[in-house]
């Protein structure tokens, strides 16, 4: 378990927001295209409601799963480092003040600092909190806003799981004739929608990205539904 040093509160910088909308944005993406692929491959295959809601259903467990699991992992991974990178940094200030104070000085001076302005600088930020302000300049770490794993893979199960929620629903709420021209249009709406805003948070051109992201689900419903179509004849 990972002890930080305690200092001031701070709320959430604009780029994490920033960042935690973007993997939101990314996560409902990923549930509208993969089970959007699966029910309307099983769609095409049979008309029957059962195997649609269960290969739906069980897409959307496991995708949300699987994306729950792998952001956990991952931002475990990250909180490790980071972790241990400040540990050593708090051991470095204990052992050595004045040659990180030294290094601390040279950082601010590489930013365009006077010599006298860098050190008056590095000796009151280190008088407020040592261990920020050498592990902000440093390593491009705040240590009191370390990403939480759970938070993270909670956020990306949820956001995977509303997105998923969007194709099941339109497959399942029409009638047989029209639940496969119902959905792809249902599905083409939402990634539109979802590739605007992504490129929005990205400062990206919309239209491109909108338009990558309705090709890539409309090839995917194309694909799924060309397979299912097939086996459902050969069954």
């Amino acid at each position: 378990m990972c002890i930080l040093h305690v200092g001031e509160a701070h709320t959430a910088g604009v780029a994490t927001r920033l960042n935690w909308l973007r993997a939101a944005v990314l996560g409902a993406n990923d549930g509208i295209i993969s089970v959007a692929g699966i029910v309307v491959g099983v769609a095409a295959a049979t008309a029957s409601r059962g195997p649609i809601l269960t290969a739906g259903i069980a897409g959307l467990t496991a995708g949300a799963v699987s994306m729950a699991l792998g952001e956990y992992i991952s931002v475990s991974t990250q909180r490790d480092s980071e972790c241990a990178l400040l540990a050593k940094e708090r051991r470095e200030l204990e052992e050595q003040p004045e040659a990180e104070m030294d290094e601390l000085v040279a950082i601010y001076r590489d930013k365009g600092l006077t010599a006298e302005t860098a050190r008056r600088v590095a000796e009151e930020l280190t008088a407020r909190d040592a261990l920020a302000a050498h592990a902000e300049a440093e390593l491009g770490i705040d240590p009191d806003e370390l990403t939480n794993p759970v938070h993270a893979a909670l956020s990306s199960a949820l956001s995977f799981t509303m997105g998923a929620l969007l194709p099941l629903s339109a497959i399942l709420l029409t009638t047989p004739a029209l639940r496969i021209p119902i959905t792809f249009a249902a599905v083409l709406v939402a990634l539109a929608a979802t590739g605007c805003a992504g490129a929005y948070l990205g400062g990206a051109s919309p239209l491109r990205a909108t338009i990558r992201v309705i090709a890539g689900g409309g090839i995917a419903m194309a694909i799924t539904y060309l397979i299912g179509h097939l086996v459902g004849i050969a069954l």
